[in-house]
């Protein structure tokens, strides 16, 4: 579980095909490299961390790096396989229990890939849409949550196929968000309550 509270940037040294999918090495900041509670302790294979709002696990150490693995269902529903080396990413540790939730629940479960059609600039503020399947639409609503690219948003407009948001400058200077132009792609990541609220009712519906 996240809070789409990114903690820093990480920057992707390579990805290389393996059988199943692909390895994802990522240099992360000093600030970042011990994971565990404990601040004496050593990182751990296993530990969860969300890459552009994906979870993955860490599942081996390099040099001032870690690596991932994303297999095909990963690389279907994000933008991961389109990354390359000098990339910069959205860096998330998942939420200890007694964590402060900042954002909102998010899962890491991305569900499907969003494209940038709007970029309208007021001061250091950015109006920015996004194009996305009908779907994940549905889901949305005005003044509800939306992970993109890992970071937790309010939504402003919600239409059948895309919605909009406003991002301040924080925001804009602390995440890849800053870096997006028209055309990109992004993972988005609906609010869960929504998905159960659409299954509970799809259930009365059949009625």
């Amino acid at each position: 579980m996240f809070t789409g509270l990114v903690e820093c940037l990480g920057r992707v040294v390579s990805l290389t095909e393996e059988p199943g999918g692909v390895r994802l090495a990522i240099e992360a900041p000093a600030t970042m490299r011990s994971l565990a509670a404990d601040p004496g302790a050593q990182n751990a294979c296993g530990d969860s961390v969300a890459i552009n709002g994906c979870c993955l696990t860490i599942v081996a150490f390099g040099q001032n790096t870690w690596e991932f693995q994303a297999g095909q269902e990963t690389l279907s529903k994000t933008n991961l396989g389109a990354l390359r080396p000098g990339d910069l990413v959205n860096l998330e540790r998942s939420l200890p229990v007694n964590g402060r939730l900042g954002g909102h629940f998010v899962q890491g479960h991305v569900d499907g890939v969003g494209v940038v059609d709007q970029l309208d600039r007021d001061a250091k503020w950015i109006a920015m849409g996004f194009r996305i399947p009908a779907p994940l639409a549905e889901l949305l609503v005005p003044k509800g949550s939306v992970a993109v690219d890992g970071v937790s948003l309010t939504v402003v407009l919600a239409e059948p196929e895309r919605f909009t948001v406003a991002l301040i400058p924080h925001t804009l200077s602390v995440t890849t968000l800053g870096q997006r132009a028209v055309g990109q792609t992004v993972n988005i990541e609906t609010d869960i309550l929504g998905k159960y609220a659409r299954k509970f009712m799809a259930g009365f519906q059949n009625v």
